[in-house]
């Protein structure tokens, strides 16, 4: 069965994730980016929308490509490839937008406020001590 892990984002910029196995990661099978579906499945409130992801070995899921094979396709500028000089193109291998077992990472965005756990300050200051302290040979 397929087992993902979740990349889940606020409006605020707050991301958390989570690790969904089995039975739970079923109904995300078959999905493609840009679908919503209720986030009651994961724990939280509101809806989710997936907005990309990637496969086991790192290939980005592209919206505009149908199913879910991976393919060289030829690139300018956006999903899949970062940097590239006005008017070129490059072959890429990218992954089509359709949600199947081999992708390992799901980006989503949600419509509602996450709540993030913070650490306690006592926890901050201790790795901030143990990070100062100069290391020895």
């Amino acid at each position: 069965m397929a087992t993902f892990k979740l990349n889940i984002s606020d409006k605020k910029g707050r991301t958390i994730s989570k690790e969904v196995k089995e039975k739970d990661a079923s109904p995300f099978l078959g999905l493609q980016v840009g679908s919503e579906l209720d986030a009651a499945l994961v724990g939280e409130a509101g809806k989710l929308k997936i907005t990309g992801g990637s496969d086991k070995s790192g290939v980005p899921l592209r919206p505009d490509i149908h199913g879910g094979a991976r393919k060289y396709i030829l690139l300018s500028p956006g999903v899949g490839l970062r940097t590239a000089e006005i008017g070129q193109r490059i072959r890429k291998l990218i992954r089509g937008s359709t949600i199947t077992e081999e992708v390992y990472q799901i980006n989503c965005s949600i419509d509602s406020e996450l709540k993030v756990e913070e650490k306690p300050k006592e926890e901050q200051a201790e790795k901030k001590e143990s990070a100062d302290k100069p290391k020895k040979a």
